[in-house]
């Protein structure tokens, strides 16, 4: 009998065999005290920067924070192994769509990811689809690096 790790370790293995890992760089840099001050996170591919203070991260001030960044990286994560599992089970979809709602709670942490996915897949039934999404939620590799939140998935076949 195979354990829930091995499945776990076959899938990643599987999932990594697909593209070429590499190492991913990011940065911050704050300058100032945690209420006055302020900072800048920054991609190292260069395609985003953006400045975040304590109001846009623990208020509704203006600017981004590392919440929305972990939202963007849980999504696309989420829709990329989707994509690959629904594609190995014969079913390539036309599109997968990825909203994320990560909820920050006391302490300061993550409590919550919520996602709400729509998928345009031909040809796929609802059960086929729903196991392919919790495989997916289990599994992609961000969702196994932020095993602390609990992870809540929505999830729409479009026709």
């Amino acid at each position: 009998m195979i354990s829930d790790w091995h499945r776990k370790k076959q899938l990643l293995h599987d999932f990594q065999k697909e593209a070429e890992m590499a190492i991913r760089n990011a940065s911050a840099v704050w300058n100032g005290t945690l209420k006055e001050g302020e900072g800048t996170m920054k991609l190292g591919s260069g395609a985003f920067e953006g400045a975040f203070t304590f109001a846009s991260r623990f208020e509704e001030g203006p600017g981004t924070n590392p919440e929305e960044l972990v939202g963007a990286a849980q999504a696309g994560c989420f829709s990329m192994f989707l994509a690959s599992v629904l594609t190995d089970a014969g079913y390539p979809p036309v599109q997968v769509r990825t909203s994320a709602k990560v909820h920050l709670g006391d302490g300061p942490r993550i409590t919550l990811i919520e996602l709400d996915t729509e998928a345009e897949v031909p040809n796929v039934d609802e059960k086929t689809f729903l196991e392919s999404v919790d495989k997916s939620k289990k599994n992609c590799p961000i969702s196994l690096a932020l095993t602390g939140p609990e992870l809540r998935v929505s999830a729409r076949l479009v026709k």
